[in-house]
């Protein structure tokens, strides 16, 4: 399966602190089947809330897409395609990075791993396969 991280759930990887993540999402990150990608738009999110001060990075911030390139995270670029997109329905969230993400899983045929609970809900977001 394709997947995209939300911010959080990149983070958690690259920083290889798969203890943050509930179980399920950490053995869909490290599941070899699944394919994982990092979006533009999540990088942009962590530039904005680094330079702010808000958040520590494993690296220097100019370093990040080689980690995560090293990581085998490919970064999506933000598309015309991407940003025109609506993820259908709209997400419960008025956050454009959101927004976004789900618009470029909409797109790209993915779904978002994610924690946000305003995001687990919809029908792009990752859900565990039942048992």
């Amino acid at each position: 399966m394709r997947l995209l991280l939300d911010t959080h759930v990149l983070l958690a990887v690259a920083e290889n602190d798969f203890g943050r993540l509930p179980h399920s999402l950490a053995e869909a990150a490290r599941e070899e089947t699944n394919e994982l990608f990092g979006s533009g738009a999540s990088l942009w999110e962590t530039a904005i809330k680094h330079r702010l001060g808000k958040l520590p990075l494993p690296c220097p911030l100019e370093e990040w897409p080689t980690l995560l390139s090293t990581l085998g995270i490919p970064l999506l670029e933000i598309r015309n395609s991407h940003i025109l997109a609506e993820a259908d329905p709209l997400p419960d969230t008025r956050d454009p990075f959101d927004r976004l993400l789900l618009a470029v899983c909409h797109v790209e045929q993915m779904r978002l791993l994610t924690l946000d609970r305003s995001l687990l809900s919809h029908p792009l977001a990752w859900r565990p396969r039942s048992a």
